[in-house]
């Protein structure tokens, strides 16, 4: 339909010649259908790429968005820690979740959830073995009333929560401290599970 006309054609009054053939307009129609479908391929490509870059950045999310691609890490640390997080040496607890921590210059804090309190602190030479966690000769009390939130700077995830308990080893080792929940029903426990906040030296 769009291939030259014939010497016929070009004879023709010059009124004729700006007149309106019945197969130009159809050629303006057939021009417009494939502006639509360039459109359509182009949006179709465009959601395809879309949908590849947001799958590329859930695969890698841990590596565009953490420090060391280590979910636990928290933004500005300058040092990873290893897979299994020890606290002066002592390995924290192995029912541990929603590990977070921090490490700048030489220092990390650790925040982690646990059940199996008392058994760590044993195990970290903080409470000696066959005396009370909450004995006040190895700890005591910290200044978080109930309900209270504490989160140290640079370290992420939730605030570890009052009524608290404050440990300092006692051991020649290296300086480690640790706040944990206490019940706020129960005196003479902690939290089921408890946050625990254990500040360290990174060897």
């Amino acid at each position: 339909m769009c291939a030259a006309r014939g010497d016929g054609a070009r004879a023709v009054t010059n009124g004729m010649d700006e007149a309106s053939y019945p197969e130009d307009a159809g050629d303006s129609d057939r021009g417009g259908s494939g502006s639509r479908r360039r459109l359509s391929c182009l949006a179709a490509v465009v959601a395809v790429l879309a949908l590849v870059a947001g799958g590329v950045v859930w695969l890698f999310q841990d590596e565009l968005f953490h420090p060391f691609g280590d979910a636990r890490a928290c933004e500005g640390s300058d040092t990873a820690l290893p897979g299994v997080i020890s606290a002066g040496g002592v390995p924290i607890p192995a029912d541990a979740s929603d590990i977070h921590y921090v490490t700048e210059n030489g220092s990390a804090q650790v925040s982690f959830l646990s059940d199996q309190l008392p058994d760590y602190l044993h195990r970290a030479g903080i409470v000696p073995e066959g005396k009370s966690v909450l004995d006040k000769t190895y700890g005591g009390a910290y200044g978080l009333g109930e309900g209270e939130g504490e989160l140290p700077e640079g370290l992420c995830g939730p605030a570890l929560k009052g009524p608290a308990w404050g440990y300092v080893s006692m051991d020649p080792g290296p300086d480690v401290s640790i706040l944990v929940e206490r019940s706020p029903i129960d005196e003479s426990t902690f939290r089921s599970p408890a946050r625990v906040i254990a500040s360290f030296p990174v060897r």
